[in-house]
């Protein structure tokens, strides 16, 4: 019997982290890619993000249960994120993790109507943005 002296390696430790980001407001999807950067952490895979900016955009994607995270502002007109949201964790089959960004704190409550599984309120700080979405893509990449 042969022994391996190679450490054991998962697939979930190297493999980059999917992002799925919905915003019809493009400075919004810039400001969360900007505070999180091209990694989560310092020698980290990059970052595999699909910006859309529409809630069909989003509903017509096939995949969606292959992403770590889904990130969808609660702000976003015709269609907000916290309804997004709910039909989301309703509809699909081992739904990812779903971060919203909402207007304000007092709308946390709401978030959690929506099933929502974080929320990053208005003004968006940076740290507590790249904060949230390591600690949401770490919950999915773990299960």
């Amino acid at each position: 019997m042969t022994m391996s002296t190679q450490p054991a390696t998962t697939s979930t430790a190297t493999r980059a982290p999917r992002i799925l980001l919905h915003s019809d407001d493009i400075t919004v999807r810039d400001q969360v890619r900007t505070a999180v950067g091209p990694r989560l952490a310092a020698g980290a895979p990059e970052i595999e993000w699909l910006e859309v900016a529409t809630a069909d955009a989003l509903l017509d994607r096939k995949d969606l249960a292959s992403f770590d995270l889904v990130i969808l502002d609660g702000e976003a007109d015709k269609v907000g994120g916290m309804g997004l949201c709910r039909q989301l964790k309703n509809e699909i089959y081992l739904c990812p993790r779903v971060l919203v960004l909402v207007g304000r704190p007092q709308d946390a409550w709401l978030a959690s109507w929506s099933l929502a599984d974080a929320t990053v309120s208005r003004p968006l700080d940076p740290f507590e943005v790249q904060r949230t979405i390591a600690e949401q893509v770490g919950a999915a990449q773990a299960r």
